[in-house]
């Protein structure tokens, strides 16, 4: 009988995750200079695994990496997170619409399922779960609907919000509010309230908009915050 290979990590895909996890915590700041020396002290490999991991982390967006020399964390401008929000619209909101008519109770059972997941790890405060789980929970909101090249394109867009769905679930303080409007966006699934779903999915994406634009525009410009 012939062998059976079985997917193994490689030494840089398991630093790109390292590293993924620590740019969107927040660990590594925007704008943050990577010096690959460094990592490779830090890391206790040669700097090749470190320039593969960094190539990686660049074709997702998150690490500018020039020349194999230099390399930085993407500084997103405001513009741009105004424009990965204003893309979720467009993709989510189509696809919650073509799914809700199609969602079984095995659909809905999963929802449920990672819903409770989400809410224990907001009242743990484990931070590194939000964004995964947030997302999971909002892809099987949408799978009922079938629409692969949709949720290809979510997931490619997905590490650039990860970041900003953390700073406003932790450094805004809006557990709660994401807590009740996630419910209410499985309740009026059930309930087949299709029109009623995706207005509340366009408000729930464009507020978190709103208060992230808000935050970062008193960050980089304090003084427009007292005119």
């Amino acid at each position: 009988m012939a062998r059976r290979a079985i997917s193994r990590k490689s030494l840089p895909d398991v630093i790109a995750d390292d590293i993924r996890e620590r740019i969107l915590s927040g660990e590594m700041g925007e704008g943050t200079p990577i010096r690959q020396e460094a990592l490779a002290e830090e890391y206790d490999v040669s700097r090749m695994p470190i320039r593969e991991a960094l190539k990686r982390l660049d074709a997702e967006g998150l690490v500018l990496f020039t020349n194999n020399r230099s390399a930085s964390v993407r500084q997103h401008s405001l513009d741009e997170i105004g424009e990965i929000f204003d893309l979720r619209i467009l993709l989510e909101v189509d696809m919650f619409r073509r799914a809700i008519p199609r969602m079984t109770e095995d659909h809905f059972a999963r929802c449920e399922e990672l819903l409770t997941e989400m809410e224990t790890s907001y009242d743990a405060d484990d931070v590194s779960r939000w964004g995964t789980l947030n997302y999971d929970y909002h892809a099987a909101l949408y799978a009922a609907a079938g629409r692969s090249l949709s949720e290809e394109l979510l997931q490619r867009l997905n590490p650039h919000s990860d970041r900003y769905v953390r700073i406003h679930l932790s450094v805004l303080h809006k557990r709660g509010q994401a807590r009740s409007e996630h419910r209410e966006l499985l309740r009026l699934a059930r309930e087949g309230r299709v029109d009623a779903a995706c207005d509340l999915l366009t408000r729930h994406i464009i507020g978190t908009k709103e208060n992230l634009m808000a935050m970062v525009s008193a960050r980089t410009n304090p003084g427009a915050a007292s005119v």
